[in-house]
């Protein structure tokens, strides 16, 4: 059993050691592009370092699987179909935005067996709010019980719409044709500030084509608990192994998720 306040606390102290102090000050040579149109900064890379140490050394046995690392070595991703308890982070989340000194971003952690999540953390350190959830025991934001918004007919839900650089053609096409069938909102660039507006019901869905594990583990987890559903484009719950699917649709109920399905990506 893992203590889920010890591990928010974890989290809160590596923010305010690695991550903030570097927040609009990064120096020459602290931002690089690791792949085309992505950046990473020595927060990340210092932040995943010293969250890796910390996981494992409360849970002795488990892995990481980071970000950094398997941009590093992909074969890291490997480790999430084995049976022991795996960390799955994302140092920073909106990275883009915690470069160019945008107060966006986001320390996002899940913890899975067998690419199932067990418990989840978004940090939002300028907001100095944590989300966790345990499968089976909800969604909170400290004391607060979270609700995901009440669904409603797709031409009045509103949400993000993440179908561009990582979608696949036909479902950009679709998206691009379809998206004032709901109440479109703009993306904020960051997947656990979307996930925050989702579980604190500030928006009804989001659709993602980028199906990263530490982008999605802790977010789908935090949804369910909070009442609503999270499933790939066949109608299949989400888990961290399914990052190559072609897309990811959040919602508030199943029968909310099937009217935005047949509205925006059925054939």
């Amino acid at each position: 059993m893992i203590d889920v306040d010890s591990i928010s606390k974890i989290i809160e102290e590596t923010a305010l050691q690695e991550v903030l102090p570097r927040f609009q000050k990064l120096k020459a040579g602290e931002v690089n592009e690791k792949a085309q149109g992505e950046v990473v900064t020595i927060a990340d890379t210092e932040t995943e370092r010293v969250l890796s140490e910390r996981f494992k050394a409360v849970l002795p046995g488990s892995h990481v699987v980071g970000e950094e690392a398997v941009s590093l070595d992909p074969a890291v991703m490997d480790l999430l179909e084995g049976d022991d308890p795996v960390w799955i982070i994302d140092p920073i989340d909106g990275t883009s935005n915690y470069a160019s000194g945008k107060p966006v971003f986001a320390v996002m952690v899940a913890l899975a067996v067998a690419g199932e999540t067990r418990n989840a953390w978004i940090y939002d350190p300028i907001g100095e709010r944590c989300l966790t959830a345990e499968r089976g025991a909800g969604a909170w934001i400290g004391r607060e019980r979270l609700q995901v918004k009440q669904g409603v007919p797709a031409i009045d839900m509103s949400g993000t719409l993440h179908a561009s650089t990582y979608a696949l053609p036909d479902t950009a096409a679709k998206i691009k044709q379809r998206r004032d069938q709901v109440q479109a909102i703009p993306s904020l660039r960051c997947a656990g500030h979307e996930y925050l507006r989702l579980a604190t019901a500030q928006m009804h869905f989001s659709l993602f084509t980028r199906l990263m594990p530490w982008d999605h583990a802790a977010g789908c987890l935090i949804q369910e608990e909070a009442g609503g559903v999270a499933l790939c484009f066949d109608g299949t719950p989400y888990t961290a192994l399914r990052h190559q699917e072609k897309g990811l649709l959040i919602a508030p109920s199943q029968e909310a998720w099937q009217d935005l399905q047949a509205t925006l990506i059925a054939d």
